[in-house]
């Protein structure tokens, strides 16, 4: 399953359809270096994807690319400092869909891909469509758009999604393993503990990422 990511579509100058592949984090020593988290299924993929482009349509070469922990250290074209290093924080890169691989398995798909799809489960129940894939150190989730409701979150694993009907514009879910039904057991003085933990603040690992 490849896993370039993620989020809703963004507009990006130079390109038809983008594809967010990674986002720049913090500078990385005093020679231009800087950390990248990636979204790719091998996070050295990055440098195999030729230019890499901004929001605003600005392009990026990648010149060096290393492991560094869970991000990959990089080094651009005309990046030489660690002021111009330090410039680039927070800057998400991007590529054209065209640009990515199109031979993959027939289990195979893009998360971009999943944007749009109709959510439905067995009997034909439509629960709104794919909004967005996120991962907030837990897992992949899901986030599904009714109109007229809020968005929901559900997780993105075999026991919840268990078909992606690519052909047919949709993805299968069971409803009581998503959370988007209740199956009785819970009692209000059992989900009355739980108020709160929503708001509690992200854990980040050593490079500074929430997890």
């Amino acid at each position: 399953m490849s896993s370039q990511k993620k989020g809703s579509p963004v507009k990006v100058a130079n390109l038809d359809n983008p594809v967010q592949l990674a986002v720049i984090g913090a500078a990385h020593g005093i020679k231009g270096e800087v950390r990248v988290k990636t979204y790719t299924g091998d996070p050295l993929d990055l440098g195999s994807y030729g230019l890499l482009y901004d929001a605003s349509g600005k392009s990026y070469e990648i010149l060096t690319i290393r492991p560094s922990k869970t991000v990959v250290v990089v080094r651009f074209a005309g990046v030489e400092d660690r002021n111009a290093a330090e410039a680039l924080n927070g800057k998400e890169l991007y590529v054209d869909h065209a640009q990515l691989p199109q031979d993959l398995d027939e289990d195979e798909f893009y998360y971009t891909d999943l944007i749009g799809l109709t959510v439905r489960d067995r009997e034909g129940t439509i629960y709104g469509k794919v909004s967005a894939v996120f991962n907030f150190g837990g897992g992949d989730v899901l986030e599904i758009k009714e109109s007229g409701k809020k968005p929901v979150l559900i997780p993105f694993t075999l026991v919840s999604v268990p078909e992606i009907l690519m052909a047919e514009g949709a993805i299968l879910i069971d409803p009581l393993a998503a959370g988007l039904v209740d199956d009785g057991s819970t009692s209000s003085d059992e989900t009355g503990d739980d108020e709160g933990d929503a708001g509690d603040a992200l854990e980040t690992d050593d490079d500074g990422w929430a997890r």
